[in-house]
């Protein structure tokens, strides 16, 4: 009985941890962001580059359940050290990130080919595109927020 009572609370402790927390916000999903700078003149090969490659791999990961969704978003760069290319990648958590590449390899080998033909691909970018970086980000509800009104947290 003893062992059965401490399975019971240690099972209930996050959920105490949780609302316990001073945090003003619940957590949501990841976000991956890679940003790019297109070189003069090459943005539009760029961006028509990746619909057979980047839009192709995503698109099918949505539709197996492996990413909530992706985003490709495009403006002006406000300087020239600046992105004007955002790919987005929206994930559950992060525990996405462990598995990643087991999940997704078979799908670029089917939609890009093997290695060697990604490499080509990406040695090809190399005159369209820099990037600039990466970024790895929660998204959160802020409590008392919409989104917390709504019931989405």
């Amino acid at each position: 009985m003893k062992k059965i009572l401490l399975l019971a609370l240690l099972a209930f402790v996050p959920l105490l941890a949780r609302a316990q927390s001073s945090a003003p916000y619940t957590d949501g999903p990841v976000w991956e962001m890679t940003l790019v700078r297109t070189k003069h003149g090459m943005a539009d090969e760029y961006l028509r580059s990746i619909t057979k490659t980047f839009w192709a791999v995503m698109e099918e990961a949505k539709k197996q359940g492996i990413i909530m969704d992706f985003k490709v978003f495009y403006g002006l760069a406000s300087s020239p050290s600046d992105y004007d290319v955002i790919l987005l990648t929206q994930t559950k958590d992060m525990a996405y990130r462990d598995k990643a590449r087991e999940l997704l390899d078979p799908i670029v080998i089917k939609l890009e080919g093997n290695t060697a033909k990604q490499r080509e691909t990406t040695s090809v970018r190399l005159d369209m595109r820099d990037v600039l970086g990466y970024k790895l980000m929660r998204e959160i509800y802020l409590d008392g927020g919409p989104a917390a009104k709504k019931g989405k947290k």
